[in-house]
């Protein structure tokens, strides 16, 4: 399997804070493997938030269809992390995002890359990347 292809800290423009609870740890002592998904689910979340996107009520009408996560060093809970991430590609239909999971000191816990799907679900098919997805996620690349 392929390694995500993340860029370097400086191209990912947007940083922001995740939580992890004392329950996200596993029977070892680190956080769940399965638990960053949500992370970097928060991440978009505050991501798109920041771009205003939210307060435009501009429909969120994507799926995620692939994700690639790479774990570098485990992760201990609870702490606060950093997620740094970008949006690194918008298309007709999908749009890709590369993320940096890093620990209070700095150290990379994981690198991930996503890509989203635009979804109709009336039609149950793929549609178009909306207009205002477009500008906002280019105004921070």
């Amino acid at each position: 399997m392929d390694a995500p292809t993340v860029p370097p800290s400086e191209e990912l423009t947007f940083r922001c804070t995740v939580q992890t609870r004392w329950s996200d740890e596993d029977k070892v002592g680190v956080v769940n493997n399965a638990v960053f998904l949500n992370l970097l689910e928060e991440a978009r979340f505050q991501y798109f938030q920041d771009l205003g996107l939210y307060e435009k009520k501009a429909g969120f009408g994507f799926l995620l269809g692939q994700t690639n996560i790479r774990f570098l060093s485990p992760a201990h809970g609870p702490a606060q992390l950093t997620v740094e991430m970008a949006t690194t590609h918008v298309g007709n239909r999908s749009f890709h995002q590369a993320y940096r999971v890093l620990d209070s000191s700095g150290l990379p816990l994981a690198e991930a890359e996503a890509a989203m799907v635009w979804w109709d679900s009336k039609t149950k098919s793929t549609a178009d990347t909306p207009d205002v997805f477009r500008q906002a996620m280019a105004s921070t690349s």
